[in-house]
């Protein structure tokens, strides 16, 4: 059976000269236990899972520890630099994450405010040029800002990470003229992360033409995580399929479904 989005011709997501399947990535924080996250994310599709490596245990032989149940086989493990607020911080983890054994693609959040937990914009580009040098391709959480994002892909990141919403607020997307413009001028792969909080949010940013979403808490906070990771993962694919297919125009005006001519007397 040929599916929507394959009829509308769509090419897998390409980060970093890497090939993915599933638009939807996420993370592995704030479950209630290490069964409910793995079932959570073999739901969910992802082949893209994060790691904040400043509050896990890196040792993969721990069962009580989230890598011990991470198959890195069967999914893409992304250090997650969560935590930091300072750009030496970020760059220390993204490097003891590779030292550990993660690949060399890193998600850099450097935090600039503990109460809404925005982005530090000026110590993010900071970070994101010192580890574009050392080889990491980077992948960068930000705000909905044009500038920025455009400074970010001139220092070589892999994708800029705009928010829909500030991170765990579920308010989905606050903001989708910004989101479309980022994605319209930007060439790397833009991936909104943070702030979606059920299904029609996640429809409607990847409605957007986003290229993927990020999400975590929206999963692990649900009443029942595993079918919320089932759900945000059909709404992702419905999306991206709608984005494609073109939506018909809005229009202030009735518009009748059927021709007026021919109508019988």
């Amino acid at each position: 059976m040929t599916t929507a989005v394959e009829l509308a011709q769509d090419t897998p997501l390409t980060i970093g000269g890497r090939t993915f399947q599933s638009r939807l990535m996420v993370g592995t924080g704030k479950y209630r236990d290490n069964d409910t996250m793995g079932r959570a994310i073999e739901a969910s599709g992802a082949d893209i899972v994060t790691v904040a490596v400043r509050r896990v245990n890196l040792d993969r032989t721990k069962e009580e520890g989230i890598l011990y149940h991470l198959e890195p086989k069967k999914y893409f493990l992304l250090a997650n630099t969560a935590g930091c607020f300072t750009a030496e911080d970020a760059v220390r983890y993204a490097r003891l994450a590779r030292e550990a054994g993660f690949n060399e693609f890193v998600k850099l959040e450097v935090i600039g405010d503990q109460e809404t937990l925005l982005p530090d914009v000026q110590g993010l580009l900071e970070a994101a040029r010192t580890l574009v040098r050392e080889g990491f391709k980077v992948l960068a959480y930000t705000n909905e800002d044009l500038v920025i994002a455009l400074r970010l892909e001139d220092a070589g990141c892999a994708a800029v990470m705009p928010l829909a919403s500030p991170i765990g607020s579920g308010l989905g997307l606050l903001n989708p003229f910004s989101v479309r413009t980022i994605k319209r001028r930007l060439q790397v792969p833009v991936i909104v992360d943070a702030g979606v909080g059920t299904a029609s949010d996640a429809c409607v940013t990847m409605e957007q033409g986003v290229d993927g979403i990020l999400m975590n808490t929206a999963l692990a906070a649900a009443r029942d995580p595993v079918a919320m990771a089932h759900a945000m993962r059909l709404a992702v694919e419905a999306g991206r399929a709608a984005f494609l297919a073109g939506r018909m125009p809005r229009r202030e005006v009735a518009l009748p479904s059927s021709p007026a001519e021919g109508m019988l007397d």
